[in-house]
């Protein structure tokens, strides 16, 4: 038996230390340093035919390197398909992070009763009749998903050598530990260690694995930074509990793109995916009301149309309120100063609150000028015309700025049955979309006053 050794970690954000102090060095944190029992054997908990044969690397020159594309495993999901850049890749070791009971659990059993490959679910939060009740919910009938109740590594590669599954998923990591480590499960180093110990695993077996995290109060992944860095894939599960959607964004992809984001609506029978986005973030209205507007937005790569809305009243108390859901309050005061200064509205003494439905929240400039539209719209009564929607920046002096992948987003209103699109004078479209020759109008402003001439003149 090795002798017992300790030191200190920073539960925040795992830098070590030989002695206890009151700050982190590192993340500046107060109070997070904790000391934890090392004791380590030499052997590994994870143990293959391949590595008792001793196999030993040598370097290739580059091309000789086989550049065959790697074939993907199909998840039977197509949002989480264009996340991950097409499916799980063999070998591969994912972490999806998310606040409790934002659906992490239930996305990744769903996923695992529909997958066609033998999939072994490992919780260590849930009993198996717990799962089960869940599990009846979302889809009754699965032959290939195994449940499996178990914290300890050992105990979990054992059982992983009788049923040989094609995918593994651990609900959670935090809940894990190994032996070969005397601390308890979620501290620095069991989370390390045992993270380790299923990267090991998945290189050596080729079979992919699945990690739940928790996450901290301040929205990052709950142990130390170095976990992020030693998995393929980084997913985050978000979206406001009050609301049914969800969104899956990927923070890290050593195997796609990072820009791609999946959507999801909460159901009773569990998530579905929302292919077209669109559709739900549009309210569908006979009449036209004013204070409405559409903008064309882009999260990632996808290119979305979302509804502004705004309501404009006369202030009855001596301060105007200013008010926002789902955009920058700093840019709405920004826009509400534009218009009084360069388009004369006097909008001082007027309550202005503001709102982008579906619960999203949006960082994208490209929706000023739908702002703009909305609020206008509201200050006037007029409407603005429900097969119109608006695609621009708006900048201090008043103009009307360029946006990028212009193209892709006149493609997307085009496709949904938009009749007329504001951009900018200044963006450089593609002959494609000449104006008043496409399927859909394209309108070149370069300032407010055009656009409100345009629409109320």
């Amino acid at each position: 038996m090795s002798k017992l050794k300790t030191t200190f970690f920073c539960q925040n954000c795992g830098a070590q230390y030989a002695r206890w102090q009151g700050q982190c060095n590192s993340c500046k944190e107060w109070n997070t340093i904790a000391e934890e029992i090392i004791q380590k054997e030499e052997k590994s908990s994870w143990k293959s035919s391949e590595t008792d044969s001793k196999r030993v690397s040598k370097p290739l020159k580059i091309k000789e390197i086989d550049s065959a594309q790697e074939v993907r495993m199909d998840t039977t999901d197509g949002e989480l398909n264009r996340v991950l850049g097409g499916g799980i890749v063999p070998g591969s070791l994912i972490l999806l992070g998310g606040e409790p009971g934002i659906g992490k659990s239930t996305l990744l059993l769903q996923i695992s009763l529909k997958l066609p490959y033998k999939t072994l679910y490992v919780s260590g939060e849930e009993s198996q009749k717990q799962i089960k009740m869940r599990a009846e919910r979302i889809n009754p009938s699965s032959d290939n998903c195994y449940i499996l109740t178990e914290t300890k590594t050992q105990n979990i590669f054992r059982h992983i050598v009788e049923i040989e599954p094609d995918i593994v998923i651990i609900d959670s990591i935090q809940t894990l530990h190994t032996d070969y480590i005397e601390s308890t499960p979620g501290s620095i180093s069991q989370i390390r260690e045992t993270t380790a110990e299923l990267i090991k695993f998945a290189k050596e077996t080729n079979i992919p694995v699945i990690l739940i995290g928790h996450i901290t109060k301040d929205g990052n992944i709950a142990g130390p930074k170095i976990l992020e860095h030693m998995v393929d894939t980084v997913l985050q599960f978000e979206g406001d509990r009050n609301h049914v959607y969800r969104i899956l964004r990927s923070l890290k992809n050593r195997f796609g793109s990072t820009a791609e984001l999946g959507i999801y609506e909460m159901q009773a029978v569990g998530l579905r995916e929302v292919s077209n986005p669109s559709e739900i973030l549009i309210s569908h209205r006979e009449e036209e009301l004013s204070g409405t507007a559409i903008a064309s937005t882009l999260e990632g790569m996808r290119p979305l149309m979302i509804e502004i809305q705004a309501l404009v009243s006369t202030a009855v108390y001596g301060t105007p309120q200013r008010s926002t859901t789902g955009y920058n309050a700093k840019r709405l005061n920004m826009i509400l100063a534009v218009l009084e200064k360069r388009a004369g509205f006097r909008l001082g003494t007027k309550d202005v609150f503001l709102n982008v439905t579906g619960g999203i929240s949006v960082d994208d400039p490209a929706i000023d000028l739908a702002v703009v539209a909305a609020i206008l719209s509201s200050n006037e009564d007029i409407a603005v015309g429900k097969d119109v929607c608006f695609a621009g920046e708006v900048g201090l002096s008043g103009e009307i700025r360029p946006v990028n992948r212009v193209e892709q987003r006149i493609q997307e209103a085009e496709k949904l049955g938009f009749s007329t699109i504001f951009v900018s004078k200044y963006n450089k479209i593609a002959t494609k979309f000449p104006p008043d020759t496409s399927g859909i109008k394209v309108v070149l402003v370069s300032k407010i006053e055009e656009v409100v001439e345009q629409l109320f003149g």
